[in-house]
């Protein structure tokens, strides 16, 4: 079986590390891991730490609402759609020269993103850069399969996972102390001399194609990133002035249109971008809600507590930053302790449901916001969202793939990855423009919403803004707490064991412990205690005697 981001075999070019290798080999091998781990570090922290710069953009650049939001929001997009085709190009192409063109284009737009004198400049250079990251992540990840095997391989992809989760968790407080300490711009130019060092480590990987070039599905990949984009777009113009509006409606309804092509394309393809049959499996479209309600539950704490803080509290950037801790350190530290509960015993069903009610309930608890608050007021509910993120970030794709047969877990892989982060860019989207809309109706003034939205709450009448901001971010927050408690009762339903006797689908691989088995010609299946719960991953699959003491025939 392929690591996640390989397509089985793999040719490559001389050099690539083999058993013995000679020291410019294990040099090499260095590099490439230092690179890729290099990629994997910085542009997680640009996706997550340009949330607290967004005060500071909007009032350098005049800008608010919709456009403002895009700073963020089309970083998220383009990464989101260029990792659909991104490493399927790898594996035609070569995958170095895939992880080399993304550096380059990621440094590119971070400069030009550092020289934006307006706020549509700096919207298209943002998305030029989400694409160029989505080159470099898919890029380094097949990379580094390649160039690893066995247990350096493992070793290799644990420190890829551990390095992202450090870039995500310090990205809003290390940009805070440098959006403070030295300006916006600045610290896009700092991600731009990132992106040139990435680029020299290119150059020392060895590069690597599939032995079987496997047919890019152009067509479903262009209708998904047309469908995810005119969505996106239209929910975003909504935050300018109401839904009602054709430039709202529009861009809406071609993106359902578009969502309707896509699905019509990939039923007719025999490689589709992204296999939809997946979804009718029953268990792993309950693991996909699970990994989808984790990211949308916190995506808009992430993207716009920062702005409220600095808005509305009047804390610092550097200050915004750091208290943004609270909900990402728990993402660094308690992955491991998801897969360890687990394995000791408690049910995967009931560890994903206990994740998305403590999303929910976080989300909830920060209902308590209040101009006034401080790290203090706010430890509650952060720790609570982070704890819930943290249990299962590093659980549900290997809960997934366990419910899927062998050969479909890339395609698996690039379905989950896909739905989470475009459901993460969507949540993000559609909390800023909740917060506008709902300002805008108790304010009847669309463009001073925006730029309350915004954190400007500058004005005589400044603590009836913040209590008006207050109040938009209590109505949005409990909108999702609701929407992540009912994520997690159909989590629920979906997980519960199968019902006696029914069969096991031929072809979906290994059956979920406690899923009925066909047994030989007179044996009555006894399953052993704990069989009801779904097997993680390293853990021994789960076994089933026969009333006559033998083992049952699969």
């Amino acid at each position: 079986m392929s690591e996640p981001g390989t397509s089985g075999p793999s040719t490559s070019e001389p050099g690539m590390s083999q058993p013995g290798m000679s020291g410019p080999d294990r040099r090499r091998r260095a590099v490439t891991l230092a690179a890729v781990l290099l990629g994997f570090l910085s542009l997680p922290m640009l996706m997550s730490g340009t949330t607290v710069a967004l005060p500071l953009i909007g009032a350098d650049l005049r800008a608010s609402g919709a456009a403002l939001q895009w700073v963020v929001v089309g970083y998220f997009l383009a990464a989101a759609a260029v990792m659909l085709v991104a490493g399927s190009l790898g594996d035609v192409l070569g995958r170095r020269r895939v992880f080399a063109a993304g550096a380059v284009v990621y440094s590119t737009g971070a400069l030009v993103s550092a020289l934006a004198g307006d706020i549509l400049t700096l919207d298209v250079a943002r998305t030029v850069t989400g694409a160029g990251a989505a080159g470099v992540m898919a890029g380094g990840g097949a990379v580094l399969g390649a160039t690893f095997t066995g247990p350096a391989r493992t070793r290799a992809y644990a420190a890829m996972g551990t390095t992202a989760g450090v870039g995500l968790a310090a990205g809003p407080t290390l940009s805070g102390w440098l959006v403070g300490g030295f300006g916006w711009r600045a610290t896009f130019a700092l991600f731009a001399a990132v992106g040139v060092v990435l680029l020299a480590g290119a150059a020392a990987m060895a590069d690597s194609r599939a032995s079987t070039r496997p047919r890019i599905d152009v067509a479903g990949a262009l209708s998904l990133i047309a469908a995810l984009s005119l969505t996106m777009f239209g929910v975003n113009q909504a935050a300018e002035g109401g839904w009602a509006r054709p430039g709202v409606l529009l861009p809406l309804l071609a993106g359902a249109v578009m969502f309707a092509v896509f699905a019509v394309v990939e039923r007719r393809r025999t490689h589709p971008v992204l296999d939809l049959g997946l979804l009718r499996e029953r268990r792993f479209m309950a693991w996909t809600l699970t990994g989808l309600f984790l990211a949308a539950g916190a995506a808009g704490v992430t993207a716009y507590l920062p702005t409220y803080l600095q808005g509305a509290a009047g804390l610092p950037v550097q200050g915004a930053g750091l208290t943004m801790l609270l909900l990402t350190a728990p993402v660094l530290l308690l992955p491991q302790a998801g897969g360890l509960l687990i394995n000791r015993g408690v049910p995967p069903r009931a560890l994903a449901a206990a994740a998305l009610l403590l999303v929910a309930a976080g989300n909830a608890w920060l209902t308590v916001l209040h101009p006034g608050i401080g790290a203090a007021g706010l430890a509650g509910p952060l720790l609570t969202i982070g704890t819930g993120l943290g249990l299962m970030i590093g659980t549900t794709d290997g809960q997934a793939v366990n419910a899927i047969d062998q050969d479909r877990i890339g395609m698996a892989t690039g379905l989950l990855n896909t739905v989470r982060a475009g459901g993460g860019t969507l949540a993000t989207t559609l909390f800023g423009t909740a917060l506008a809309t709902v300002l805008s109706g108790r304010l009847g003034d669309p463009a001073r919403a925006a730029r309350i939205t915004a954190g400007d709450l500058s004005g005589p009448d400044r603590a009836a803004a913040a209590a008006l901001f207050t109040g938009a971010w209590q109505v949005t927050l409990w909108s999702v707490a609701g929407l992540t408690a009912v994520a997690a009762l159909a989590v629920w339903t979906l997980l519960a064991p199968a019902r006696a006797g029914r069969r096991h689908r031929p072809g979906a691989g290994s059956p979920p412990r406690g899923a009925a088995l066909t047994p030989e010609p007179g044996a009555a299946l006894t399953p052993e205690p704990g069989a009801d719960q779904a097997r993680s991953p390293g853990e021994r699959p789960g076994r089933c005697r026969t009333a006559a003491g033998g083992r049952p025939g699969r």
